[in-house]
Order: structure tokens, then C-alpha cells, then sequence
């Protein structure tokens, strides 16, 4: 019987000594990475990754709104437009009179569960944006407040859904010999949120990567839900800050809408589809056979929140017809389509005639030329600020139509009158940087929404192709009157309407 080998005890130490390296190299610090979520070389538990915030800036537009020309201080002194005791004390009228009204609903439906009657807040969102209107624009630069509204619109429950102002004035009634339909047959919706914040609804009509069919006239166009958007975005690039906060949302059409209005002409017009999605249309279109219902899938259905504004009771606005409104009609044309002079004619009348009003329509048309939008027929501003005070740019959804065509026309008060903002061009000459190109921009800012992406690629390359047509136009006006009498400096404080009047007497 062979004796036990001498070499034994030092092999089982060898491999020991490999096992327990195997162990203190390898598998320790994996478990340890595992368990305890510790960087190698690092003894201390690693706090967990914060999560990014939904509003978060993507670099191109934080290097863009960083730029000087984004943190300049506006001319004048900071004019809110409402008063905050005033303001609060309306709103809170106004909540206590729709807490009644819901009581008294409930009870004739003979509700017994108790309902607590909704308070309003002062940090609400939606108040703090009404309070940061001022003279400088709807929103001042970096809102935290525009921010959080934006957040509420996409994520606060409704609490009612009712259809706007222009809809029930037609109760239903449609004149289907009109060839332009009032602006209440575009199917949209007010809806309130628990804050008791209020948005206009626009329901998705066409899809993104559609295109307007060339033999479509502008005033029977399509309206679109991410247009409204990406005018809100575009609007804010510019540093306009005159289109009303705007985010998307997937609405639960039933729960949503159907199951919180108290109209009933609006829940009669909701119906199931033969595939089992639910539907609703608007009154007057469905008398005339003119346009069709939208569709939920089954129950979601995309669509753009646009924030209201402060109560014309607070806060009175003018729509005025826009000089170089075009003419609703198959063959129709207006002066300013066949008179390349139109201009003379435009700045002999008060108050185009001696105010920043020229210059503002002029901001308004090349943000309408930058989407495509040829609808302009009127605008608004608050009777506060004056002859001076901002155009509101409402109502965008027809544009972003038409990626494949430049409407030229849409420039006509730029080439006519030959006259432009000095803050207004640098920032468009900005934008045309490689480093700041509005396409680039525009695309990250638009990520940030929840129904990214917002536009397709070939809409966000007309912007660049648009922009570069805008500067041409300017270019053409400075060779022709020279920049002194074509660029003008809009750094300084504007008179007071009082002081223009006062001019035109003399």
C-alpha cells in the first residue's frame, strides 16, 4: 500500500490561496457593487442618481438663453398688467360662484356623496403666470411659474369641459354657404383643471407627417394641435414671449371630457366608432357635413393645452383687424396683394403712423412666415399698454402645414415697408449661427414636451431655409434705404400713447 504523497498539503494550500484571491478580487467587490451600489475604489454608498426634471433645458437652448441678447433688460420699467389684491380677489369670486353651481348641479342629479368645495390657491400656477404679464411680454425670461403651469396642464385632473365662447354663440346653428366657418367650428374645448386653471383644448385633426394638399385655400385648412405647440416654442426662441404657454396631452376623452361637462348638447354628440374608439364632433359641422369627428384610441386622443388669459373683466383686450389681412374668397384680392405702395398708405394712419405698432406687426408676420401661418386676419392686445403695447400672437394651429413651400406673401409688411426691430434682427442673425441654428433648437426645446416630437424633420429644416429668406429680405431693404432708416433701435423707452397724440395734433 503506497504511503500519502508529500506534495498534497501544498497543492490544497495553492489552491486555497487562488480560491481566496478569486474571492477578494473578483467576487467581493462585484457583490459589494451589487449590495451596497459602491464605485470601485470608493468605500462609501453611492446616493442614488437624481432623476432629470421634465422641464429641463437642453444645452443648445441653455447656451442660447444665456446669450446677451437674452438677458438684456427691457427698456422700460416692469408694468404688470394686473394687480395682485385686485386679481385675487376676482378669481376668488369667481371659484366660490363655481363651487355653488357644482353643488347645485350635483343635487339635481341627485348626487349624495359629498363633494368638498374646491379652495383656490394664490401659488397656483396659473394665477402667478396672470400676474407676471407685464408690458415686456406674457412671460418674463426663465418663469419658474410658466414651467410649472406647463407641468399642471399636461398632469392635473379636469374637473370641467364645456366648449368655448364663439362655439355657443352658434348653438349649433352653421351657414353652410359660408365658405370660412366662424372659429367656433374647429371643435375645441375649455377645460378646467382642480386648480381651477383653464386651457383651450384642440384635438389632433391630422397627422404629423401629413402636408396640407396644395389645392387647399388657407382659411379651410386644417387646424393642428402641434402646430399650437411649436408656436409656443418658436414664440419663446424668438424671445417675443407673446403666445400663451402651450403643452400637449393625451386626454382621456371619456373620463376627461365626457364624464365632467355639464353641457348637454356636449355629451349628446359623443358616440362609439364601429372600432370601438370613442368619438365626439362639434355641433355646427355636424349639421352641415363639413368636417368629421375626432377619435379617441379607444379613449386616449392627443391634443394641445393652450393656458388661458386673465378675464377681459381684469384685463380687456382689442382684436384688430390686421392691415394686411387677406381676402376670404376663392378669387378675391386684397390692396396690399396688387399695391407694392400699400405701406405708404399704412403708416398715414394712427396709430401705424408714429408707434412701435408697425414694428410689431412686422415681428408678427415673420413669426407667421417662420410656420407657415396665413390666418392672420386679426390681432390682439391688452388696452392697458397702450398704442405701444405687445401684439398677442393667438390662435397658430394652421400653421406648420406646409413644409415643401415658403408662403412669400406672409412677409409683405417686412418687404413693403422695409423697417425691422434692431433686437428683432440680431437675434434672428443669431439663429442663423451654426452654433445657435433654429432647426437645433428648436427640435431639443421641443423634446421637451409630451408628445415628442412635435414636428417632423422636414418642418424644422424650413426654419432654417425661412430664416435665411427673412434675413434676405432685410438684406434687399438695407441696400436699398440703407440700416439707418431700415433697422430701428427699439432699446429705448416707448412714449406714452398720450405723447404720440399730442405729436399728431401739432
Amino acid at each position: 500500500m503506497p504511503g500519502p504523497r508529500r506534495d498534497r498539503p501544498a497543492v490544497l494550500l495553492l489552491l486555497g490561496a487562488l480560491l481566496a484571491a478569486d474571492l477578494y478580487f473578483h467576487l467581493w467587490p462585484r457583490a459589494r457593487r451589487e449590495l451596497g451600489r459602491v464605485s470601485p475604489g470608493c468605500p462609501c454608498p453611492a446616493p442614488p442618481a437624481p432623476r432629470p426634471p421634465l422641464s429641463r433645458a437642453a444645452p443648445a437652448l441653455r447656451r442660447l438663453f444665456a446669450h446677451p441678447l437674452y438677458r438684456a433688460a427691457p427698456p422700460g420699467p416692469a408694468e404688470p398688467l394686473l394687480g395682485a389684491r385686485e386679481a385675487l380677489r376676482y378669481y376668488r369670486r369667481k371659484a366660490a360662484r363655481w363651487n355653488r353651481r357644482h353643488k347645485l348641479y350635483r343635487q339635481e342629479l341627485n348626487l349624495t356623496s359629498p363633494a368638498a368645495p374646491l379652495p383656490l390657491r394664490p401659488e397656483a400656477s396659473w394665477l402667478q403666470f396672470h400676474l407676471g404679464i407685464s408690458r415686456d411680454g406674457l412671460y418674463p425670461r426663465s418663469s419658474p411659474a410658466v414651467a410649472r403651469l406647463l407641468r399642471d396642464m399636461r398632469e392635473l385632473p379636469t374637473i370641467s369641459a364645456d366648449y368655448s365662447q364663439d362655439e355657443k354663440a352658434l348653438l349649433g346653428a352653421c351657414d353652410c354657404s359660408q365658405v370660412v366657418k366662424p372659429s367656433g367650428v374647429h371643435l375645441k374645448l375649455v377645460l378646467r383643471f382642480q386648480d381651477f386653471g383653464k386651457a383651450m383644448f384642440k384635438p389632433m385633426r391630422q397627422k404629423r407627417e401629413e402636408e396640407t394638399p396644395e389645392d387647399f385655400f388657407y382659411f379651410v385648412d386644417f387646424q393642428r394641435h402641434n402646430a399650437e405647440i411649436a408656436a409656443f416654442h418658436l414664440d419663446r426662441i424668438l424671445d417675443f414671449r407673446r403666445v400663451p404657454p402651450t403643452v400637449g396631452r393625451l386626454i382621456n376623452v371619456t373620463k376627461e371630457i365626457l364624464e365632467v361637462t355639464k353641457n348637454e348638447v356636449l355629451q349628446s354628440v359623443f358616440f362609439v366608432s364601429p372600432a370601438s374608439n370613442v368619438c365626439f364632433f362639434a355641433k355646427c359641422p355636424y349639421m352641415c357635413k363639413t368636417e368629421y369627428a375626432v377619435c379617441g384610441n379607444p379613449h386616449l386622443l392627443e391634443g394641445s393645452l393652450s393656458a388661458f388669459l386673465p378675464s377681459l373683466n381684469l384685463a380687456p383686450r382689442l382684436s384688430i383687424p390686421n392691415p394686411w389681412i387677406r381676402s376670404y374668397s376663392f378669387d378675391g384680392k386684397e390692396e396690399w396683394e396688387v399695391n407694392p405702395l400699400y405701406c405708404n398708405t399704412v403708416r398715414e394712419i394712427y396709430p401705424y403712423s408714429n408707434s412701435n405698432r408697425l414694428l410689431n406687426i412686422v415681428d408678427m408676420a415673420i413669426f407667421d412666415f417662420l410656420t407657415g401661418n396665413m390666418d392672420r386676419h386679426h390681432y390682439e392686445m391688452f388696452t392697458k399698454f397702450g398704442d405701444d403695447g405687445f401684439l398677442l400672437h393667438l390662435d397658430n394651429a394652421r400653421g406648420f402645414g406646409r413644409h415643401s413651400h415658403d408662403e412669400i406673401s406672409i412677409l409683405a409688411p417686412l418687404s413693403q415697408c422695409c423697417v425691422i426691430k434692431r433686437t428683432t434682427l440680431l437675434r434672428l442673425q443669431l439663429l442663423a449661427e451654426p452654433e445657435y441654428r433654429l432647426s437645433a433648437v428648436m427640435r431639443e426645446s421641443l423634446l421637451q414636451d409630451p408628445l415628442a416630437p412635435v414636428l417632423t424633420e422636414p418642418h424644422l429644416l424650413a426654419l432654417d431655409r425661412r430664416l435665411q429668406l427673412i434675413l434676405d429680405a432685410v438684406g434687399k431693404c438695407v441696400d436699398t434705404f440703407g440700416e439707418a432708416a431700415v433697422v430701428a433701435n427699439d432699446t429705448a423707452q416707448p412714449q406714452s400713447p398720450a405723447a404720440h397724440r399730442a405729436k399728431l395734433d401739432t
